[in-house]
């Protein structure tokens, strides 16, 4: 049985890590919150409570989700929380558009490799769980709906 030891707050540890702790892609996430926080702190005081905080909890549930989806018992279960660290993803993705449009702060190159590349080790992840085509990124058609029954979701 491994020793454990007091990590100073209370909690017992094993020292064994976390499962989460051993993907790059929560890695990669935990840093990209620390590029977001710095990122977003020269933004104007008006957005303290709009973008700045929106972009920081969106970046947040990034490795969040990763780390819940790793302590989950079931593989449906760690699909859906990666699942929506993506979405959590996209979202930020959009943010960083909104604040450089409204010139807020440029998007930086290494800001842009850090989102894409956390982006494709996620799709690498939830493709090495649940290989079902609807994560196969399709080649889109100008003028084609991405629905695949666009009346069926017009409402």
């Amino acid at each position: 049985m491994p020793m454990e030891r007091d990590s100073g707050f209370g909690i017992r540890d094993s020292g064994a890590g976390r499962p989460h702790e051993r993907l790059q892609v929560w890695r990669d996430a935990m840093a990209l919150v620390e590029d977001i926080y710095r990122h977003t702190g020269n933004f104007p005081d008006a957005e303290r409570f709009g973008l700045t905080s929106q972009m920081r909890r969106a970046a947040i549930s990034i490795p969040s989700n990763i780390a819940e989806g790793a302590a989950r018992r079931s593989t449906a279960e760690y699909v859906r929380f990666l699942s929506i660290s993506r979405g959590s993803l996209s979202e930020l993705d959009t943010q960083l558009q909104i604040a450089e449009r409204l010139g807020f702060a440029a998007q930086s190159p290494a800001m842009r490799e850090s989102v894409d590349c956390t982006y494709a080790k996620l799709n690498a992840l939830l493709r090495s769980l649940d290989p079902s085509p609807r994560y196969v990124r399709e080649e889109y058609v100008a003028g084609e709906s991405r629905i695949p029954n666009p009346e069926s979701h017009a409402r």
